[in-house]
């Protein structure tokens, strides 16, 4: 693995309430965050970056880690997508770019075959 590892939902919200450096990165596409709605982490006070990893064509960010780095990142990182596909490519990218740990969140933000950060943590509708 050329990342730190996989998590799950709560194992994430746990990372991030407990470590006051870790970041939840969602790296889904805007028109998702519009759509489907966001991570809400205002509650243990931690910031959500909104990073797409490609954008609504499947077209790679070429500036992907030009942003993380843009972003100070110094802790855990922890990548999510709609359904933990997308993220893996994230952490491992940002693993190799020195950016770590970095972890992916299993099931995404919807889930796939077990429930997602949106069926069982706070989300939100995204602000426009």
């Amino acid at each position: 693995m050329s990342y730190a590892g996989d998590i799950t939902p709560q194992q994430a919200w746990d990372l991030l309430a407990e470590d006051p450096d870790a970041v939840l990165v969602d790296v889904r596409t805007d028109r998702e965050w519009q759509v489907i709605g966001v991570p809400d982490t205002t509650s243990i006070d931690r910031r959500t970056l909104f990073i797409e990893w490609t954008n609504s064509y499947g077209e790679r960010n070429p500036d992907f880690i030009d942003d993380l780095k843009a972003a100070g990142l110094t802790g855990p990182v922890v990548f999510l997508c709609r359904s933990g596909n997308r993220s893996v490519g994230a952490a491992t990218v940002a693993t190799a770019a020195g950016i770590a740990p970095s972890y992916n969140v299993l099931e995404g933000f919807e889930g796939r075959f077990a429930p997602g950060w949106k069926s069982i943590l706070p989300w939100k509708e995204q602000e426009k």
